[in-house]
């Protein structure tokens, strides 16, 4: 079953479709199961007749557009004999006609269908059909980035649980703190976020190895998150990559975090970061 922190993200991608393509009705929903989405979320509809519908690959609108894993409309739906009609009832009684679906595609798996209907049967122009993809890809983004945090997230708790389990599991608890360091602006949901960056603390004070005499050095975020690239031996492009900066950010980033840390290079930066916990 989806979780209710994915659902955000389709809630999020409902509201700017509308905005953004002026359809009246948007819905949709992630995946219950394997080639199946539950429509969970509802935008402009006027009545509960398509929520909690499990659209299966292959049946109405939604279904072909899953077995296609690609954009699919009709002029009007309940005349259409390009599609099956297992759907009609809960689409007449919202009053639906022209409609078009996006499947939510992550690594080549549907995750999820999203919809945009008119009430009136008229043929959907391309500014219409690009902004239901552009809505589906905002999806499809947010959910790999979330895929990749539990990825390492999981990880991580092993690794702080036991870091010396393996040879070179340091190495692997410092490319988890900046994978995760890296991920962490781009989660919506305060709630992951969080506990994404507490683990993120964890792992940085992991080793107990803070020098007893460390004085405190407040970092920002960003500047922490350009520290770790540098640790990993990233030149300033290299760190703006991956971090989603300009390189002249990235340098300004730097400098300041040198300043802070009372640093003169780049490697007493890296050290200095340590010693003061901020880095694992």
């Amino acid at each position: 079953m989806p979780e209710p922190v994915d659902a955000v993200e389709m809630q999020t991608a409902l509201l700017r479709l509308r905005r953004t393509s002026g359809l009246p009705v948007v819905f949709g929903g992630l995946s219950s199961e394997p080639r199946h989405a539950r429509i969970a979320e509802l935008n402009g509809a006027q009545t509960s007749a398509l929520r909690g519908l499990v659209v299966s690959a292959g049946s109405g609108l939604g279904g072909k557009a899953i077995a296609l894993a690609r954009p699919c409309a009709v002029t009007d739906y309940a005349s259409s004999r390009h599609i099956s009609h297992e759907y009609d009832t809960a689409v007449a009684a919202e009053g639906l006609r022209s409609v078009v679906a996006v499947p939510v595609v992550v690594r080549r798996v549907v995750r999820g269908v999203l919809y945009g209907a008119l009430r009136t049967p008229v043929t959907l122009g391309d500014r219409t059909f690009d902004a239901a993809v552009a809505a589906a890809r905002d999806v499809e983004q947010a959910l790999a980035v979330r895929d990749e945090v539990r990825r390492v997230l999981a990880a991580s708790r092993a690794r702080v649980t036991d870091p010396d389990a393996a040879p070179g599991a340091w190495e692997d608890v410092r490319e988890a703190h900046r994978e995760l360091r890296a991920l962490a602006p781009k989660i919506v949901d305060p709630a992951l976020r969080g506990e994404l960056l507490d683990v993120c603390g964890r792992l940085a004070s992991a080793s107990g190895a803070r020098a007893p005499a460390a004085r405190e050095v407040a970092l920002a975020p960003r500047e922490v998150d350009v520290v770790a690239c540098v640790a990993a031996g990233a030149t300033n492009a290299a760190a703006a990559e991956r971090l989603g900066l300009r390189p002249e950010t990235v340098k300004g980033y730097l400098r300041s975090a040198m300043r802070k840390l009372g640093a003169h290079t780049r490697l007493e930066a890296v050290v200095a970061a340590r010693r003061a916990g901020l880095l694992p």
